[in-house]
């Protein structure tokens, strides 16, 4: 995808000012024409005022009546005009004829503007008009005596420029408003940018949709099924390979958006959200398939918001487990064979050397009838192909090991009817020898002797060593994963153990007491391939 010329935080920057600039610059249109009004309408009500006052005062009254001396109207017109901060105040007679007007020279001559004719016919009225003075706003009043009959009219004046001016510095406020309001805005931009710049860890948009695509192009692609929640185990996102599971497991409706809970009751992500702790390598059944799922939460700001497991069909690994543990098994056998011949080849070329021909012919024959005893013995009284394999190649473990292995069974145990149990009999076993192998470190005496007994459909399986014992403390703690007294990243051979019995829905017993070596018992249910319902080939 590519790269835009600008930014997310100048794009939000640019349009949020854009926005707040146009929305105050018609505000500031529109209540700037609504003020100009109201200012012109303010200063036609002050000129209207300003009239009615010199109207009914009883001086002008008395003078257009003839009653005083009309110059008086001159004189106090003008003290009104400097009282009151207008442009003029016009007395005039029902003729038009002035007697009043700021420059005295007027007084006596006709009114001009033409707009006076309304008012002389008695109607209050306000017009803007030129006059001796120049253009302005009036507003006329008409002069009445005390019969009410009409003896003049006033005209008051207010200078045009003098209105826009007011009217400008009404727009002052508002243009500084205006400004303060596109700052405000500008700075909020800025703010809201760089928030959300933070929310998104940086990143740009064009960005965002590649690590999109490329999320969903891995989730896909992977061959482990993949279900991530939110904080209320509602499913939010399920991938191709998880709803495979899902359909070979009888799930077959659209999990997303549902309740985990509620598809999967298996499922622990629930109690996941709760504690935040992540559990791995374990197993889960959903409707009698087993996965192997690993199970962490997603944690924003020291906060859980949701939990991911990722599974896979147990079978599928089981099949490669017992593949990789066969040909472990076969590498280790023929490595101890191998140790174990060239000790005796060093042998025989000593006793080459030094002429002890007969011993040469007596340690070889003793040598070829322990061996072929050995394996014989093993492959007679386990029929499992597997399983003897495996004891055969680790009779020459331990020897190799400087232990002495001794396998005992009384009567043949027979292959077991599901090849299942062998992958997990093979777990048990090689696991409890090589716990005994190491238990046995250090001491004089090495000796494990195993010995297998069956009967009414139970398997007997029991592993004593001469090693060093195991204190009561730690007999309670041996089977939890990751415990070992031999170091870090040890601990999982008894734990496999514990979960391999488990599986087979057996029971495992320790008996151990600290310098008189230790003893694994394990009981499962076993049945014998072909002779399930006989019992007398018992061992």
């Amino acid at each position: 995808m590519r790269k835009g010329r600008w930014s997310l935080q100048t794009v939000i920057i640019v349009f949020v000012c854009m926005v707040v600039t146009f929305s105050l610059l018609i505000t500031d249109l529109l209540i700037s024409s609504r003020i100009a009004k109201e200012t012109e309408k303010g200063q036609a009500e002050k000129a209207r005022n300003v009239a009615r006052m010199v109207a009914h005062s009883p001086l002008v009254i008395d003078a257009m009546s003839g009653e005083r001396d009309v110059k008086e109207i001159q004189t106090f017109a003008n003290e009104m005009r400097k009282v009151t901060n207008v442009y003029f105040i016009v007395v005039m007679d029902m003729r038009g004829i002035r007697k009043s007007h700021p420059d005295s020279k007027e007084v006596g001559k006709q009114f001009k503007g033409g707009d006076e004719g309304p008012v002389l016919k008695g109607k209050e009225h306000e017009s803007i008009s030129k006059g001796a003075l120049g253009p302005s706003l009036r507003s006329f009043t008409p002069i009445k005596d005390a019969t009410g009959k009409q003896i003049g009219a006033v005209a008051v004046g207010i200078s045009l420029d003098n209105v826009e001016t007011a009217v400008n510095k009404s727009r002052i406020g508002i243009y500084i408003g205006t400004m303060i309001g596109i700052l405000i805005g500008v700075l909020g931009a800025v703010i809201l940018a760089r928030y959300i710049k933070k929310i998104l860890l940086g990143l740009e948009p064009f960005a965002i949709a590649k690590l999109l695509e490329e999320r969903s192009a891995m989730l896909q692609s992977v061959r482990e099924g993949i279900v991530a929640v939110d904080q209320q185990s509602n499913i939010t996102l399920v991938n191709r390979a998880a709803l495979k599971l899902f359909d070979k497991a009888g799930l077959q409706d659209n999990p997303m958006g549902t309740n985990i809970e509620e598809y999967m009751s298996s499922t622990r992500l629930g109690d996941l959200l709760k504690t935040g702790k992540p559990e791995l390598d374990e197993e889960q059944n959903i409707n009698g398939m087993t996965i192997l799922t690993n199970r962490v939460p997603v944690i924003v700001g020291n906060k859980v918001v949701g939990a991911i497991a990722t599974f896979r069909d147990k079978t599928e690994i089981q099949v490669l487990a017992e593949q990789l543990t066969g040909v472990r098994i076969y590498a280790d056998a023929l490595r101890a064979q191998a140790h174990e011949f060239m000790n005796k080849l060093h042998v025989i070329l000593g006793m080459v050397h030094t002429g002890y021909y007969e011993k040469v012919v007596e340690y070889i024959s003793e040598t070829v009838d322990h061996r072929n005893s050995e394996i014989g013995f093993v492959t007679k009284k386990i029929k499992d192909p597997v399983l003897a394999g495996f004891l055969i190649g680790k009779l020459s473990y331990a020897r190799e090991s400087g232990a002495e292995l001794s396998v005992s069974c009384e009567q043949p145990l027979p292959q077991p009817a599901v090849s299942d149990v062998t992958h997990e009999l093979i777990t048990i076993v090689g696991n409890l020898i090589d716990n005994a192998i190491e238990a046995m470190n250090g001491c004089m005496v090495k000796k494990i002797a195993i010995e297998f007994e069956y009967g009414d459909d139970i398997l007997t399986i029991e592993v004593k060593d001469t090693g060093a014992g195991i204190s009561e403390e730690l007999q309670n703690q041996i089977f939890n994963k990751g415990f070992s007294t031999n170091g870090e990243n040890r601990g999982l051979g008894l734990y496999l153990v514990s979960q391999a019995v488990k599986k087979l829905e057996g029971e495992i017993i320790l008996s151990s007491k600290p310098g008189k070596g230790t003893v694994f018992t394990v009981y499962i249910p076993y049945e014998g391939e072909g002779d399930q319902n006989d019992s007398g080939n018992d061992c």
